[in-house]
């Protein structure tokens, strides 16, 4: 078996935690402290996250989307291909090294999407945005961490509580749209987002898309 090799390895700000990237071939693999947040090889239900949401925004002509977490690309990639040519996409990033490797060895995974001029990378805690920000997103996508029960960071526990929300509800237009990954169910979330004042959709979805794969959940929570 061809063995993984370490590309590089970055801290998370704000915390004791290290970020690492890994090859295998053409397989790459983005760990903290030994545990796998993301797989090149399973993306389906990132795709899905974008799908969804971009789905329901309706016929907007010129739709902002907010994107929390870059991951390998993939979310952003989806979003792009189901936005049309005036939509604005707004990618925050906390830690500059996945920027980087997005744009370099992991930038044709999902086919470059960070060089699409519709395109706009902020390298900065998505909550900083949702704090400072009203009213300025039809959509707001939150793949950060692994979820409500993150792994890499205390501080994204912000985003999940009633403060979070309560900024996610107000950085978004009328009827826009919250959309949350997360690798496991949460029940006491989807009663935290509806008393935030959402309506709230919950959606099962494979990790390998048609393929299978690991259940995770997309939580679509309309203002």
């Amino acid at each position: 078996m061809i063995p993984w090799e370490l590309l590089d390895s970055a801290p998370v700000p704000g915390g004791s935690k290290t970020l690492y990237l890994y090859r295998r071939d053409t397989e790459f693999s983005i760990r903290v402290d030994g545990c796998e947040l993301m797989n090149s090889r399973v993306h389906g239900s990132e795709d899905a996250l974008a799908e969804l949401t971009c789905a329901r925004l309706g016929n907007r002509p010129f739709p902002k989307v907010l994107i929390g977490g870059l991951g390998m690309g993939y979310t952003t990639a989806a979003a792009l291909r189901n936005l049309g040519a005036h939509a604005q996409v707004v990618v925050a990033e906390l830690v500059p090294a996945v920027v980087a490797w997005n744009r370099g060895p992991l930038a044709p995974l999902a086919g470059h999407p960070l060089e699409d001029s519709r395109i706009m990378v902020r390298e900065i805690d998505v909550a900083l945005i949702l704090k400072e920000e009203r009213h300025s997103y039809d959509a707001i996508v939150l793949d950060v961490d692994n979820g409500p029960d993150g792994l890499s960071r205390n501080d994204n526990d912000w985003l999940y509580g009633r403060a979070g929300l309560n900024a996610a509800h107000a950085s978004l237009n009328p009827s826009g749209v919250l959309a949350v990954w997360s690798a496991s169910p949460d029940p006491s979330f989807s009663t935290l987002l509806r008393q935030t004042g959402f309506s709230v959709e919950e959606v099962m979805v494979r990790a390998r898309g048609r393929k299978g794969g690991s259940r995770h959940i997309i939580w679509l929570a309309k203002r």
